[in-house]
């Protein structure tokens, strides 16, 4: 009986690990809905409980949601993606921002001793898509693109580990600028000096720069939610 548990239990973890890939290789892209419990069971050659059992392993560490009557979907790329998800839905938006401090101005003052010809391009590329979707009035757009923005920033740290962190919280960060964005949408807090700052290299102008914009971001949402200052 024991061996085999165990057995039916290694069944489980290879699938859970086949599912994982198909997440983490972005075979299965952010918010798609992934094949049925037939389809996989079929795919893989095992059974549907089997499927089921990893499938729900998954959504407990926050990688996929189970949708009633719609089906399953990829909800994050990683466990640490999916538990800060789950930590920023329940956080305050000032918990959040203090955070986003920590991590971006650091990183701008890391990028503008790092970076490269391609990174300082790729900031530009991203501050431009920033200010049109801004100029467009579109939302979703916008939280996109200043996602983006701060990505290629981080990117240039060349900091495995920050990226790595990053690209986890920014992915559970969607919800928070999205919120942020509305509470705030009569204020556009510009970027350019973050990138000007680190395209010359000066990385006490990169930390200002970045500390600012953060500082903006606070007043607009206190103004705007009445958080305490």
């Amino acid at each position: 009986m024991s061996l085999r548990t165990a057995q039916r239990a290694s069944l489980v973890d290879q699938v859970i690990d086949q599912l994982k890939e198909q997440i983490t290789s972005s075979s299965w892209q952010m918010n798609a809905k992934i094949p049925t419990e037939t389809v996989l069971a079929e795919q893989l050659g095992v059974g549907r409980n089997t499927v089921r059992e990893a499938v729900r392993a998954l959504t407990h560490a926050g990688l996929l949601e189970c949708r009633q009557g719609d089906g399953t979907y990829v909800r994050a790329t990683s466990e640490l993606s999916g538990a800060m998800q789950r930590r920023l839905r329940a956080a305050e938006q000032l918990e959040i921002l203090e955070v986003r401090r920590a991590l971006e101005v650091e990183a701008a003052r890391l990028a503008a001793t790092r970076r490269t010809g391609d990174d300082i391009a790729a900031i530009e590329a991203a501050l431009t898509a920033r200010e049109k979707a801004w100029e467009a009035g579109e939302p979703n757009g916008f939280v996109e693109a200043d996602l983006a923005f701060h990505v290629a920033v981080v990117q240039a740290t060349h900091n495995r580990v920050l990226i790595d962190l990053y690209e986890d919280f920014s992915t559970a960060l969607r919800a928070s600028i999205t919120a942020a964005g509305t509470s705030i949408n009569s204020s556009y807090i510009p970027h350019d000096a973050i990138a000007r700052a680190i395209a010359a290299g000066d990385a006490s102008a990169a930390e200002r720069a970045g500390h600012a914009c953060m500082e903006h971001i606070l007043i607009a949402l206190t103004d705007a939610q009445e958080l305490p200052s």
